[in-house]
């Protein structure tokens, strides 16, 4: 039995929203697996947030094709909304007890997500403090917040996959709801990515760069002063692997970079 926490009785007063957009699935087939899932989800009283393309759409208004629905839930919950939906009849799968777990029915599927596979983004009560409430198939849930939105989505840059377009969207529509201190907090070890992150914004839209925070630039900038007058890391380490495992296999392999975890080669007289 799930008890409800503190954190999770204090979520009725959570901002509604009003969805700009809806999705449209690609299988037409999919719309009643997805408004059963929902209201099964609902009736479990097991927290979760409505996230990906559902989650952009609400906050940007863009309605484009998607494959699936998928959720956010804490790691200690995941396997509860799998044995809820398991108990109902649905296939389930544990894809990988890092990150995520699978409910089908049929050809259609919905994604249970409580971190990324990269491990940066463990999902925890506080992407409940600012979630928002929004009606969908009939029932009241709760999206992702933008905050924790933005952070999901820093670290999928892979050669087939980038969702930098869904971040700029973010930014532009939803700029006035995002906690940009808890942002700065989540990416704290590795706030050069929310840099590249705003840089791109500002690239993309300049005469909307007053939307990020003038204090925010100037600390991530100062940051990056402080830096450049340091020595160079001696370890030779590939971060490119939080994105692409796949993409940068061939600096860990051949070219003697250390993973993200694990030790490398040390830089060498001539490359000092």
């Amino acid at each position: 039995m799930n008890v409800p926490s503190d954190m999770d009785r204090s979520l009725t007063g959570n901002v509604p929203i009003e969805a700009k957009a809806v999705p449209q699935l690609i299988d037409p087939d999919a719309e009643p697996f997805v408004a059963a899932a929902v209201h099964d989800l609902a009736a479990s009283q097991i927290p979760f947030l409505v996230a990906g393309t559902y989650a952009v759409s609400a906050y940007t208004g863009i309605s484009r094709p998607t494959k699936d629905f998928d959720v956010f839930c804490k790691a200690g919950d995941y396997a509860r909304i799998l044995a809820h939906f398991q108990d109902k009849g649905y296939a389930v799968e544990v894809k990988d007890e890092r990150w995520l777990g699978k409910i089908s029915k049929g050809p259609h599927f919905l994604d249970v997500i409580f971190a990324s596979s990269n491990g940066t983004m463990p999902v925890g009560d506080e992407w409940f403090e600012d979630a928002r409430q929004l009606e969908m198939c009939g029932c009241s849930v709760r999206v992702v917040g933008p905050t924790e939105l933005i952070w999901s989505k820093c670290f999928v840059q892979l050669r087939h996959r980038y969702d930098g377009a869904d971040i700029a969207h973010v930014i532009l529509k939803a700029h006035d709801k995002i906690n940009w201190r808890k942002l700065l907090g989540y990416l704290e070890v590795n706030w050069e990515v929310l840099l590249i992150q705003l840089l791109n914004f500002r690239w993309i839209y300049p005469s909307e760069r007053d939307k990020v925070p003038d204090w925010l630039m100037d600390e991530l900038l100062d940051r990056l002063s402080a830096q450049r007058d340091l020595p160079l890391p001696q370890m030779k380490i590939c971060r490119g692997r939080m994105y692409s495992r796949v993409d940068f296999q061939i600096d860990v392999e051949e070219w003697g970079f250390a993973d993200v975890g694990g030790e490398g080669e040390l830089r060498t007289d001539e490359e000092n």
